[in-house]
């Protein structure tokens, strides 16, 4: 489901609120060294969550609340890293009450990206579970703002290694799979399970809530 399909999330990308605290806060992360995580992140979480819970087959409402709550996730990190998902629930509340969001809807939402975190969310619906996935398989070269390569940590090093990352839903077998391509001359394969192995353990917990596994191919080699 693209962001232009969906009449309530352009709404929701397009309130002034949501561009300024989305900006405001991948600039507080550009500061302190973080990656991008600002629009082209918002809309990717926002699509591939939309994406995910579209080939499986859940209600266009859960696919358009997907969407909505991928893409304003992150809010938050305009106020603190720390307990990100909490504050970015809050800032987004009154976005979504403003722009017509019944209290329930709102309150999914809330909960989706109040839970999307690998520091003790709790995922207790299809929509925690899709952002979940959504999120935290966005690992990407594209999302590496340090262009001085000597001066790489490990955390811009994987990412820039990795130059295409696809999620495949096989519906008939009910799995959920990542396939990463990385360049092991820049970042061996271990270092991105160094930095990265509680998000995929917490994407097996997110697939396995909506009743499918998940699988993770690196370079065509199966390691999920």
């Amino acid at each position: 489901m693209s962001i232009e399909a969906n009449n309530d999330l352009q709404h929701i990308v397009n309130d002034p609120r949501t561009v300024i605290y989305i900006d405001m806060a991948d600039q507080h992360l550009e500061r302190i060294g973080y990656t991008e995580h600002g629009r082209k992140h918002a809309e990717f979480v926002s699509q591939r969550a939309g994406y995910i819970l579209e080939k499986l087959g859940l209600p266009e409402k859960s696919i358009r609340l997907a969407a909505i709550a991928g893409y304003l996730h992150d809010l938050g990190n305009l106020i603190s890293r720390h307990n990100h998902g909490f504050s970015s629930a809050f800032l987004a509340k009154d976005i979504l009450a403003e722009n017509g969001f019944s209290i329930e809807d709102t309150a999914m939402v809330m909960s989706a990206i109040g839970n999307h975190e690998d520091n003790g969310g709790e995922i207790t619906n299809e929509i925690t579970a899709a952002i979940i996935i959504a999120d935290k398989t966005h690992v990407h070269r594209a999302r590496v703002r340090n262009r001085n390569f000597i001066s790489f940590d490990i955390h811009d090093r994987v990412n820039y290694a990795v130059t295409e990352s696809r999620i495949d839903i096989d519906s008939t077998k009910k799995e959920i799979i990542l396939n990463l391509v990385i360049d092991t001359a820049i970042s061996e394969v271990v270092e991105y399970f160094e930095i990265f192995l509680t998000r995929m353990l917490l994407c097996k917990r997110a697939a396995e809530y909506l009743g499918t596994k998940f699988s993770m191919f690196i370079n065509n080699v199966k390691l999920i």
